[in-house]
């Protein structure tokens, strides 16, 4: 493929904050030679007070424009509402896709969609060699524009912390807040923390290294209720209030947070160098609605609608944590879960205290299944007689066994 980078136009930065993409506006701007434009997508976590620090931080290191894309609406119904619908949450290999890592996709749009407003045939992250978020990127970019030139000044020349550090420090540029001590990833999604604990087995985080619920587990909080409403697998009231999903997750993480719902260290595969990684994260609000909406969706959905959903949420995940969710399979992994969402609608109710969050029962708009049985649960059969039930056990599910006894295959 020929090169058609334009060396005349500017570098497009995506900017955190952190020490990494700190670090690479004043190295790219002196290595390059082009001026630099700082672009911060806000998928949660940034109020009026951090974006003000973030344009002060980028112009201070050299950018000559920093932009701010609001993307939250865009995360939840890109990617949120799917891995909700799809009850997809850490617990288990199979399942990786949350926090901070599945806003790379909706990230990375935004960046080649900046890069395309602005005639930039140049993108930038400031990913490490060793995380996924590269992986994510470079997938979503490539996909986007096979052309763009991507560059990764960290992983590519395999920048150290504390050669960053120095680098700023002796051009007298800025250094991050948090220093070198704990890298934090903060999203609507929830919050992912690494830190000198985390390159080991042993230990946990500090308390005061939490984001969200840092000292909730030392508070004496008495135990709380609340209701979670769900209109076809969308959350929509806290509490009996009418919220968009977004500012609902944001009141979720705090009501939630301050219970220390959603904290754990979490150990996964990493993709890069398919090793294991370890890191700290939050997400008290994922947790919560999760935990809530797969109550609800067992008083609705078949055992066999649940089995197919759950086969396809996996492959999602996957695909959501690969940076791969602008293949066409993503589509059609969506559209399932969505069909599958369809009368998911009614009230869950729950309580909070800390470190335990207890669902105590839901309230359907339709008929829950359950209610449509004429059987009690051990107690009566309901629409089956009891020669029914001796035929199917006897005719049925026997039959398989008592053949293969008669030929001798059973040992």
């Amino acid at each position: 493929m020929p090169d058609t980078t334009d060396v005349t136009s500017p570098i497009i930065l995506a900017f955190s904050g952190g020490l990494d993409t700190s670090f690479c506006v004043p190295w790219l701007k002196a290595h390059y030679g082009r001026d630099v434009i700082t672009v911060t997508v806000d998928t949660g976590g940034i109020d009026a007070r951090a974006a003000t620090e973030l344009e002060d931080r980028a112009r201070a290191l050299g950018a000559i424009e920093h932009v701010l894309l609001d993307r939250k609406q865009a995360f939840f119904d890109r990617v949120i509402r799917y891995l909700i619908a799809g009850n997809l949450i850490i617990s288990g290999p199979r399942v990786p896709a949350w926090c901070v890592g599945a806003e790379r996709g909706v990230q990375a749009e935004a960046l080649a969609s900046l890069a395309r407003e602005r005639a930039a045939t140049t993108v930038a992250h400031g990913c490490t060699a060793a995380g996924n978020d590269q992986v994510r990127f470079e997938v979503a970019l490539r996909t986007l524009n096979p052309g763009l030139e991507v560059l990764a000044p960290v992983r590519d020349n395999n920048w150290v912390r504390d050669e960053q550090l120095r680098y700023l420090s002796d051009h007298d540029l800025p250094l991050p807040a948090q220093g070198s001590a704990y890298s934090v990833n903060r999203g609507l999604w929830g919050v992912t923390i690494g830190g000198r604990e985390t390159l080991t087995s042993e230990k946990s985080i500090p308390e005061d290294a939490w984001v969200l619920s840092a000292g909730a587990l030392e508070q004496d909080r008495g135990k709380t209720s609340h209701t979670l409403g769900f209109r076809a697998g969308i959350p929509v009231t806290l509490d009996g209030e009418a919220l968009e999903p977004v500012p609902l997750i944001e009141s979720l993480e705090a009501l939630a947070g301050a219970c220390g719902i959603g904290r754990g260290i979490h150990v996964g595969d990493n993709r890069a160098r398919r090793t294991k990684a370890r890191v700290a994260f939050e997400a008290p609000a994922a947790v919560t609605l999760i935990t809530a909406h797969r109550e609800l969706e067992k008083l609705v959905l078949s055992g066999h609608q649940a089995r197919l959903k759950d086969s396809v949420a996996a492959v999602y995940g996957d695909m959501i944590h690969e940076g791969r969710q602008l293949d066409l399979a993503a589509r059609d992994a969506e559209a399932l879960l969505a069909s599958s969402q369809r009368r998911v609608t009614g009230d869950v109710h729950f309580t909070l205290a800390p470190g335990n969050l207890f669902v105590t029962g839901a309230t359907l708009a339709a008929l829950p299944a359950p209610a449509a049985t004429q059987g009690v649960y051990g107690e009566a059969a309901g629409e089956w007689t009891a020669a029914d039930a001796l035929g199917y056990c006897r005719g049925i599910l026997s039959s398989p066994g008592t053949l293969q006894t008669r030929a001798g295959q059973v040992d």
